[in-house]
C-alpha cells in the first residue's frame, strides 16, 4: 500500500511518515503542498490509468489551496474517487472538518497526531477499500456475465417471477475465472421454501409466483448491504453466493432468511409445522479455488437444502467443506 502525506510543515511530514513506517507502512511518499500533491497526483489527466497512491492524509491548513480544495479536486478525477483521504486537522476545528466530509473526505485525525489513533484510521480505511474494490470486482464480472447471457439468451438472465438472477447466471459467476488467492473464503446459501411444491398445486401458478416475490424482495432488502449475489431457480429455490463470508457469518446470515421469510407471514394451509410459510435453509463454506470446486459447494448447498427441508423444515443446515 502507497500512502501520501500531504503538509506544508516539513516536522509535519516527517512525524506523521515516521508512524506511518513504524506501523508497518514501508512506502510513504511526500507533498510539500496541495499543488504539489497536485501534480504527484496527475490530477485532471483523461488517460485510464489506476491511481498513484493507495491512501491520502491530507492537512487541512496550507497555504494557496488549502486541504478541503485539494480533496474536492482530487475526488473530481475518477481515478480517485474511492481512495481514502483522511484530513488532519485541530480539535476544534469542526467547520473545516465539516467541509471536508463535503468535499469528499473518507476519515480525520487531529493534531497532534496519535500514532495508535492514525494507525487504526489507516487500516480500517484500507480495509473498507479493499472489500469495496473486490465488491467492485464482482460487479463487473456480473455486468460481462449478464451481457453475455443477454447475446445468447435474450432476456433470460432474470428470473421473471422474482427479478432475482437468473439460476445459470449463478452458475456462470461461480465456474467464471477469478484472481481470488485459493485461501479466501466464499459461502453459499441455498433457500428453498418448505412444502412449496404443495403450495402451488392447490393455490396455482399465479398464488405460488406471488409468495417467491415477496420472499425474494425481503431476501434482497436482507443482504443489500452485505455484497452477495442472489439468483433464483425454476422450481422456487433461492441460492445466495456470499464471497469473504466464513462459516459462523454463514450461518447467521441462514438464520436471518429464515426469520425474514417466518416474519413475512404469508398463509400457508399445506404447511405440517406452521399456518404460515416457512423456508429451509443449508450454507455451506469452502475455499475460492477452481470453478469446479464452487460449483461443489452449490450442488452441496442445495442437496443439503432437500434434506433440511425433508426432515421438518423451517431449519438451517450449515457445513464446511475443506
Amino acid at each position: 500500500m502507497q500512502i501520501l502525506v500531504v503538509d506544508d510543515s516539513e516536522d509535519g511530514r516527517d512525524v506523521a511518515e515516521a508512524m506511518l513506517l513504524s506501523t508497518g507502512y514501508n512506502d510513504v511518499r511526500q507533498a510539500t503542498s496541495a499543488w504539489d500533491a497536485i501534480k504527484l497526483l496527475d490530477i485532471g489527466n483523461t488517460a485510464d490509468e489506476p491511481p498513484a497512491v493507495d491512501l491520502i492524509l491530507l492537512d487541512v491548513a496550507m497555504p494557496e489551496m488549502d486541504g478541503v480544495e485539494a480533496c474536492a479536486r482530487i475526488r473530481n478525477d475518477a481515478r480517485y474517487a474511492d481512495v481514502p483521504i483522511i484530513m488532519v486537522s485541530l480539535l476544534d476545528d469542526t467547520d473545516t472538518l465539516t467541509n471536508a466530509f463535503v468535499a469528499g473526505a473518507t476519515d480525520y485525525v487531529t493534531k497532534p497526531i496519535n500514532r495508535a489513533e492514525l494507525a487504526a484510521r489507516v487500516r480500517t480505511a484500507l480495509k473498507l477499500k479493499v472489500e469495496f474494490d473486490r465488491h467492485k470486482a464482482r460487479e463487473a464480472q456480473l455486468l460481462a456475465l449478464l451481457s453475455g447471457a443477454a447475446h445468447r439468451h435474450g432476456n433470460g438472465s432474470i428470473d421473471e417471477a422474482t427479478g432475482l438472477l437468473a439460476g445459470h447466471i449463478t452458475e456462470a459467476y461461480l465456474t467464471a475465472p477469478t484472481k481470488h488467492q485459493s485461501d479466501d473464503v466464499v459461502s453459499i446459501l441455498a433457500l428453498m421454501l418448505d412444502r412449496f411444491d404443495s403450495y402451488r398445486a392447490t393455490y396455482g401458478l399465479s398464488a405460488a409466483q406471488d409468495v417467491l416475490a415477496q420472499v425474494a424482495h425481503a431476501v434482497r432488502a436482507l443482504t443489500a448491504t452485505i455484497g452477495v449475489i442472489a439468483g433464483a431457480y425454476r422450481d422456487g429455490m433461492i441460492v445466495v453466493v456470499a464471497p469473504d463470508i466464513g462459516a459462523q457469518s454463514a450461518r447467521r446470515l441462514g438464520e436471518a432468511l429464515c426469520t425474514t421469510v417466518s416474519k413475512l407471514r404469508l398463509p400457508n394451509s399445506e404447511s405440517i409445522t406452521s399456518n404460515h410459510m416457512t423456508a429451509s435453509v443449508a450454507a455451506v463454506t469452502g475455499q475460492m479455488r477452481r470453478g469446479n470446486d464452487r460449483i461443489q459447494l452449490l450442488t452441496r448447498a442445495i442437496s443439503g437444502v432437500k434434506e433440511a427441508a425433508a426432515a421438518g423444515g423451517n431449519r438451517v443446515m450449515a457445513l464446511t467443506l475443506q
